[in-house]
């Protein structure tokens, strides 16, 4: 007997995986995305209320009617359109299984999808669990720029899909409106659907901006955007995420759902209603703080002469690391949790070219936890070879 012939090439997430070395070495986890401060407080008093009220069993497998009705609100506000949330959205267990969804929704096997380089690694598994082909292109560095040359050559293969993820995970790039009707017109222009993550949203840094891409004169037929709340209040270990689409893809979306998780989480979707119904202060609120956070964090690298990109959204920063004499990022990952202290992802994991010059770390903790990194971050010159 032989396994599955689409999952032999996969290997664990190296994310993830760096987590658990983390963890191993007691090093501060700048790896795996999650914060260490806690929720609005909102949220977690309607949490409490949810244990001995309930609800505790199944809620409508597309999620709960007064959950769809505030994440609709929410968005319309945001997006600039009326969004039906009865017609037009799906909750789903995170955005890793929104995009998953999505794929299954849109892809047949044979199918071309194309996934921008550097990228967050589900992309290319989803892709190939759905039985397609990936085509990447590649974000060019620093900048993480595309040429639209090497974009509409892939476009010219005529792929069923292209994922765009803005603000961007890892390199924290914000696609900027010009570079955003590019990708349309090609879109429109080869009949391609376009599937976004934009978790990020929220995480901003002026003066850059997010567009919905589904926003875009005629994007709104042919995107499907995938998100998640995860990120914006702060509740990675709830798995509460969405699709938003016309009505004909989520009828189908629908269905794809129902057989791969059933449904949320119905205490946990009660519970994050409060923070649906935040008004625009929470958001402000919001950036200031990553915004704060970032330059604490990007402020002591340049303090202690470490080479980074500068994020213009999401809370990713990529260090090069490439004067420290590595022929593999993994293994500098590794004995930087080992020996410094400090858990780190290798860029490799995130790119389809060959480049082992590159780490990513994250910055969604309290101060005190990025200064002790900072700290740590100082004997990163006892690793040069």
């Amino acid at each position: 007997m032989t396994l599955s012939h689409r999952t032999e090439c996969f290997t664990d997430s190296v994310i993830r995986r760096m987590t658990r070395i983390s963890m191993q070495y007691d090093a501060v986890n700048l790896s795996q995305g999650f914060p260490d401060f806690d929720p609005p407080q909102a949220i977690m008093d309607r949490l409490a209320e949810v244990a001995h009220q309930g609800p505790h069993q199944y809620a409508v497998t597309w999620g709960a009617q007064n959950f769809r009705e505030a994440l609709a609100a929410k968005q319309s506000r945001f997006m600039g359109r009326t969004i039906d949330p009865n017609r037009e959205i799906v909750a789903t267990c995170g955005s890793t299984e929104a995009m998953m969804c999505a794929m299954l929704t849109v892809t047949n096997p044979g199918d071309k999808v194309i996934v921008f380089s550097p990228f967050y690694e589900n992309y290319g598994a989803d892709t190939i669990l759905s039985g397609a082909e990936p085509i990447y292109v590649p974000l060019n560095p620093p900048a993480f720029t595309f040429d639209p040359e090497v974009l509409e050559d892939a476009f010219r293969q005529h792929p069923k899909a292209l994922v765009l993820c803005n603000p961007s995970n890892p390199c924290g790039r914000v696609f900027t409106r010009e570079e955003l009707s590019v990708i349309a017109d090609l879109a429109e222009r080869y009949d391609t659907y376009v599937i976004t993550d934009e978790v990020y949203e929220h995480i901003l840094y002026a003066p850059h901006r997010h567009t919905y891409f589904a926003t875009l004169p005629g994007m709104w037929e042919r995107t499907i955007s995938c998100s998640s709340l995860s990120k914006t209040y702060s509740i990675t270990g709830w798995r509460l995420g969405y699709i938003i689409a016309p009505e004909e893809v989520i009828d189908r979306a629908k269905k794809v759902h129902d057989f791969l998780t059933v449904g949320c989480a119905a205490p946990l979707m009660e519970a994050v209603i409060p923070a649906l119904n935040f008004g625009q202060d929470y958001y402000d609120g919001l950036a200031a703080k990553y915004a704060h956070k970032r330059e604490l964090f990007l402020k002591g690298l340049d303090d202690l002469k470490i080479p980074h990109n500068e994020p213009q959204g999401a809370y990713y920063v990529m260090l090069d690391i490439g004067e420290y004499g590595y022929g593999s990022d993994l293994k500098f990952c590794e004995d930087l949790a080992a020996k410094v202290g400090v858990g780190a992802v290798p860029g490799s994991s995130f790119f389809r070219e060959d480049v082992n010059h590159l780490i990513r770390m994250h910055f969604a903790k309290n101060d005190e936890t990025l200064q002790e990194a900072l700290n740590r971050l100082e004997r990163i010159g006892t690793l040069k070879k």
